[in-house]
């Protein structure tokens, strides 16, 4: 359950309004954070764009609380055609758990495997059909920290849809699956975002997302989060959730994304 939503948040976001009245060229910036629903839009030819923040999780039963602390979760996305990108991703955390009040020495830190995966722009919105893209990585399991090794190769996939609502709110939302990791098990993958722009720079969205395991209970989890471009080309995030269904108590995330243009 933890690295299904480590893999989310790692993921991260999609869905944006951008409410950005830009009067230039410029295409908007898209993120694919601070949420777990991704979007269906790739990044211009020749641009490479950086969206990275870091986010703490916590969850307590039966006197056990367990605190992760990523502190980096990185991804790059550079686009190579009009409808294709390539993506690069890693995470640096830390988990710290506690019983009874007394914390464990043993703390595990590290690297988590790197992702590495494409995305392809499907086709474009039209009327009531949607924005669509398709997603797809593999996390490579020699590439992490001893502590964060999985003992299977992960892949992920997803449909990525996006619809305009109005000029300043709309909806995405994706369906996929993953495999591997602790286990072989896959798990069918889902999220739905509504996103609204309060103001040109400023933007708020609400979030349902989740997995559900072939052989094992359903994980679903909700947040909310706000994000804020400081220039057209620059956006910061926050992002608050918790889990619905056991295994997250809080979550906490903080970001910021940017991208830089091919001359």
């Amino acid at each position: 359950m933890k690295k299904s939503l480590i893999i989310l948040c790692l993921l991260g976001v999609s869905f944006k309004i951008t409410a950005q009245a830009q009067t230039t060229s410029i295409p908007d910036l898209i993120t694919d954070r601070p949420d777990a629903t991704e979007s269906p839009t790739v990044v211009p030819v020749g641009s490479l764009q950086v969206e990275t923040g870091a986010f703490t999780t916590s969850f307590e039963d039966n006197g056990m609380k367990e605190e992760v602390f990523t502190y980096n979760t990185t991804l790059l996305r550079y686009g190579i055609l009009d409808n294709l990108e390539l993506r690069i991703g890693w995470n640096f955390e830390e988990v710290q758990t506690t019983i009874n009040g007394m914390e464990s020495e043993d703390v595990a830190s590290g690297l988590s495997p790197l992702l590495f995966g494409a995305k392809l722009a499907i086709a474009k919105e039209k009327g009531w059909f949607p924005e669509i893209g398709l997603i797809g990585h593999i996390f490579l399991p020699f590439t992490a920290s001893s502590d964060f090794k999985p003992e299977f190769t992960a892949a992920d996939f997803r449909f990525a849809f996006n619809h305009t609502l109005s000029d300043r709110s709309g909806i995405a939302y994706n369906v996929g699956g993953q495999l591997g990791g602790a286990s072989a098990e896959f798990a069918y993958v889902y999220t739905f975002a509504y996103g609204y722009s309060i103001t040109n720079k400023l933007g708020a969205y609400v979030e349902l997302y989740g997995d559900l395991p072939e052989d094992s209970s359903a994980n679903h989890f909700w947040d909310a989060g706000l994000t804020y471009a400081i220039a057209p080309l620059i956006q910061l995030d926050a992002t608050v959730g918790q889990s619905i269904t056991e295994g997250q108590d809080i979550l906490i995330s903080a970001g910021v994304s940017f991208r830089i243009d091919k001359k």
